[in-house]
């Protein structure tokens, strides 16, 4: 299996009421693109989450994420969520939210 299944489609289902969602597979993962930007990913056993750098300190108090890291440097403004705290749908939810909300103002990719 390359992404969990079960959780892109609860993923998918919280994505359906937005107009421009795009669905890609990369980096061994399924990839949700929001307006032609990166928001959310489902991978193996965790879901990488795109939200504001600064958010980063308010969640102290959650559970089962960390910041990703790309070789030894810390990726600003994403974080990689275990599939062990996305059984319930509340949190879910949270980490959801956390990325749409973000999504407005993130900078979309440069097209090659």
């Amino acid at each position: 299996m390359k992404y969990n299944e079960t959780l892109a489609l609860r993923v998918a289902e919280r994505l359906m009421h937005i107009q421009d969602v795009e669905e890609k597979e990369m980096f061994s993962g399924l990839i949700f693109m929001v307006n032609g930007k990166m928001c959310i990913g489902v991978s193996k056993n965790s879901m990488m989450v795109r939200l504001a750098p600064n958010t980063l300190e308010n969640l102290s108090d959650k559970d089962g994420w960390h910041q990703m890291v790309m070789g030894s440097r810390p990726m600003k403004g994403y974080i990689s969520v275990s599939e062990d705290v996305l059984g319930r749908n509340d949190e879910l939810d949270f980490w959801v939210n956390l990325a749409l909300a973000f999504n407005p103002f993130a900078k979309a990719s440069k097209r090659k």
